[in-house]
């Protein structure tokens, strides 16, 4: 809804208002803090403060029988009505305050980015993990086909790169500088964990393969409509409103699915010792009652089939008997989603460049082709970390 609003007041706002001749009539127009990107920072902002507030409210649930739980689970029009008074009471924040807010939400954005490429490396790891686990060698071979399919998909990709913003006659070293640097990059971390020294896998290496292209494409696809070199801007500058309307739902998606992933993923960030990552059957946080392991004390737990008050306790009626304890961490899920917020805006601001002020432009600029190179570059480096901090230091547990 934040992204939508955003979008919609940015793009439509202005024009809106210019065939509303009593609006001039009257002289009731408003200031241009409530159209163009201003308003997407202001929007941005107001769904900042939503999520930022409900992440302090509900720090330290635990348990789901606390009425903070509530809260984290109900109440949607109450919500729904302070979110769009917080939204309001953004446009009515002075300029300095919402100029400051666009500079944090340039880190914030590339914080909502590193999250990102976390759950995409733990993703890999898992689901190399899980078919290794089965022990098969049908499983070993669905690994190799799978591996075999990322990497010839990236390597597709690299040529469609090519041909797409090395158009001939145009010196476009940076361009290939990029794609190549690119490919140098998926080489490097894919020899690297097939080093006997490395506990690596080919099937994490081709799926960051194909992201790594991926992000590759997405900052190149980001440079200026006028730059000769992006081979992709002639048909950009001619889309329907179809294609932008389907290109705003898919960016749209992208961020919604990565907020969701990450800040119901908090096992990969905030598990506690002892318990494996990621589990949907593990608390995200110990409880007062629970062992040191994660489960409730013998002394504490109460059997279902012995004892008649057992179910009250699950309906959560009784104080007492065995904690229900939270899957994730709630204040955490908020902290993501405030992140996705500052995200969208950058989205469609161009990462807040100066000289974005077109409609029809999301995601263009050098802002945002810097932003995804240096993501792809960092997330070869944390990819590359997984697999040799086993070997500096051997003894700290990295399961």
């Amino acid at each position: 809804m934040t992204m939508l609003l955003a979008w919609l007041l940015r793009d439509f706002a202005e024009p809106l208002l210019d065939h509303i001749p009593w609006i001039h009539a009257i002289g009731l127009k408003p200031s241009k803090e409530w159209y163009g990107t201003q308003a997407v920072l202001r929007v941005s902002f107001g769904s900042f403060a939503f999520f930022t507030l409900f992440a302090l409210v509900l720090i330290g649930v635990k348990d789901q029988r606390e009425q903070r739980d509530g809260w984290h689970h109900g109440g949607w029009m109450l919500k729904l009505c302070l979110w769009g008074l917080l939204i309001l009471l953004a446009f009515l924040a002075p300029n300095g305050l919402i100029g400051a807010y666009g500079q944090v939400a340039r880190f914030g954005s590339g914080l909502f980015l590193l999250v990102q490429v976390v759950i995409l490396l733990d993703f890999s790891h898992s689901w190399n993990a899980a078919w290794v686990e089965k022990d098969e060698q049908k499983w070993y071979l669905a690994l190799l086909g799978v591996s075999l399919f990322c990497f010839l998909l990236a390597l597709t990709m690299a040529g469609l790169l090519l041909h797409w913003f090395l158009p001939a006659g145009e010196d476009c070293q940076l361009n290939l500088f990029f794609i190549t640097f690119s490919l140098l990059l998926v080489a490097g971390f894919t020899a690297a964990s097939l080093h006997p020294a490395v506990n690596g896998s080919l099937l994490p290496s081709s799926i960051l393969a194909v992201y790594s292209m991926y992000l590759c494409y997405s900052a190149l696809a980001s440079e200026p409509r006028a730059y000769a070199c992006n081979g992709l801007a002639k048909h950009l500058n001619a889309v329907s409103a179809g294609t932008l309307a389907s290109g705003m739902l898919l960016t749209l998606l992208s961020v919604v699915y990565s907020a969701v992933r990450a800040g119901s993923s908090s096992g990969t960030f905030l598990s506690p010792p002892g318990s494996p990552r990621g589990s949907s059957r593990e608390p995200m946080l110990p409880t007062t009652a629970e062992g040191k392991h994660g489960r409730a004390d013998p002394i504490d737990e109460v059997s279902e089939s012995d004892d008649d008050d057992a179910p009250m306790m699950r309906r959560g009626k009784s104080t007492g008997g065995r904690p229900k304890p939270v899957r994730y961490v709630y204040s955490f899920f908020h902290v993501i989603f405030a992140l996705a917020s500052m995200y969208s805006a950058m989205l469609l601001t161009g990462w807040g460049s100066a000289g974005i002020e077109g409609k029809d432009i999301i995601d263009v600029g050098w802002p945002s082709v810097w932003v995804k190179i240096v993501s792809q570059w960092v997330t070869a480096a944390l990819y590359i970390w997984t697999m040799v901090a086993p070997i500096i230091f051997p003894d700290r547990d990295f399961s």
